[in-house]
C-alpha cells in the first residue's frame, strides 16, 4: 500500500513536470505568435494533439470509450476552451508572462461563482469570501487606470473566464465519459474550429521551418501538462497539488526576465499571493476543513 508521502512525493514530480509543460508552451506560444495568428496556433496545435490521441486510442485499443451520445455538450465545452486558449495565445504575446499567469490562476474564482448556477452546487460564505478575496487579486495585478489597462490584460482577464467554464463543463461531461472521449472531442472539434476561424479568408498560413517546432511543441506540451496535473490530483490533495502548481509564476516570471528582459513587477506578485490565498481558502472550505463554525450557502 502506498503511503502518503510516498503519493505527495509522486504529485510534485508529476507537477515538475506540469509546470515544465505549461511554462514551455507559453513561451513556444510566443515565440510561434511572431509569424502565425492564435487561430493557427490553435488549428495546430490541434492537429498535433488529434495525431497523438489516435495514436494513444488505436494502441490502447479503446475506441469503444470513444463515444457519441452527448456531442452537444463536448462542442459548447470545447467552444469555451478554444476562445479562452486563443485568447490565451494572444495574451502571453502581448504582456508580462508572469501577468497571464497570474491572470490565469483566477480560473477557479470563476467555477466558485459559476458552478451553483450551472452544476447545482453550493454556495457558502467562505467560497463567496474567497471569490471577493480572488478579485481584490486581479484589481492589484491589473491595477486599472488608463495607463494600465491594455487588450493584453483584458485577454488574460478574459481567458481565466472561459476556462472556468471549460472546467465547469468538464466536471459535468466525467460524470458520463471517459477521459479518452473527452480529448478525442477536445482535439477533433478544435481543430476543426480552427481550420473555420483561421481560413475563413481563404488564407491559412503555413509553417516555417523556424516555427514548426513551436508549434509541435505547444501541442504535446498541452497534452502532457494537462495529463500531468491530472495525475498528481489524483495522487495528493488539491491542498497539496495546488501550492506546487502555483509555483508556475515565479518561474515564469525569472524566465520572462532572462529571454525577454521583462520586469518583474511586485504588485504582480502581491496580487497572485492574494488570488493563491483565495483559491486555497475555496479548496480548505470544500474539503471541510475550515468547516469548524456555520459556513451555509449565503
Amino acid at each position: 500500500m502506498q503511503t502518503p508521502t510516498a503519493g505527495i512525493a509522486k504529485a510534485a514530480l508529476w507537477m515538475t513536470g506540469a509546470i515544465v509543460s505549461f511554462s514551455s508552451m507559453a513561451i513556444a506560444g510566443r515565440e510561434a505568435g511572431l509569424t502565425l495568428d492564435t487561430f493557427e496556433i490553435m488549428t495546430y496545435r490541434s492537429l498535433v494533439g488529434l495525431i497523438v490521441v489516435l495514436a494513444a486510442v488505436t494502441v490502447s485499443r479503446k475506441w469503444h470509450k470513444v463515444r457519441t451520445d452527448r456531442l452537444g455538450l463536448h462542442m459548447v465545452r470545447n467552444l469555451a476552451h478554444f476562445t479562452g486558449q486563443n485568447l490565451w495565445f494572444y495574451a502571453v504575446t502581448a504582456i508580462p508572462l508572469a501577468q497571464v499567469f497570474a491572470l490565469e490562476f483566477t480560473s477557479p474564482i470563476w467555477v466558485i461563482i459559476l458552478s451553483p448556477l450551472m452544476l447545482g452546487e453550493r454556495m457558502t460564505r467562505l467560497r463567496a469570501g474567497a471569490a471577493i478575496l480572488g478579485f481584490i487579486g486581479i484589481l492589484i495585478v491589473a491595477r486599472p487606470s488608463p495607463e494600465t489597462i491594455s487588450p493584453g490584460i483584458l485577454t488574460a482577464a478574459a481567458c481565466a473566464i472561459f476556462f472556468a467554464l471549460t472546467a465547469v463543463f468538464t466536471k459535468r461531461l466525467t460524470r458520463h465519459e471517459d477521459i479518452v472521449s473527452i480529448l478525442f472531442w477536445l482535439t477533433a472539434m478544435q481543430l476543426f474550429f480552427g481550420l473555420v476561424m483561421s481560413g475563413w479568408d481563404g488564407d491559412i498560413a503555413l509553417p516555417d521551418l523556424k516555427t514548426l517546432p513551436w508549434l509541435v511543441l505547444i501541442g504535446l506540451a498541452g497534452l502532457t501538462a494537462h495529463f500531468c496535473l491530472t495525475t498528481a490530483l489524483s495522487l495528493a490533495p488539491a491542498t497539496v497539488v495546488m501550492p506546487i502548481d502555483f509555483t508556475r509564476l515565479p518561474i515564469i516570471a525569472i524566465l520572462g526576465m532572462l529571454i525577454y528582459g521583462e520586469e518583474v513587477v511586485i504588485w504582480t506578485l502581491v496580487g497572485a499571493v492574494v488570488i493563491f490565498v483565495a483559491n486555497y481558502i475555496n479548496i480548505l472550505d470544500a474539503s471541510g476543513k475550515l468547516r469548524t463554525g456555520h459556513t451555509g450557502p449565503v
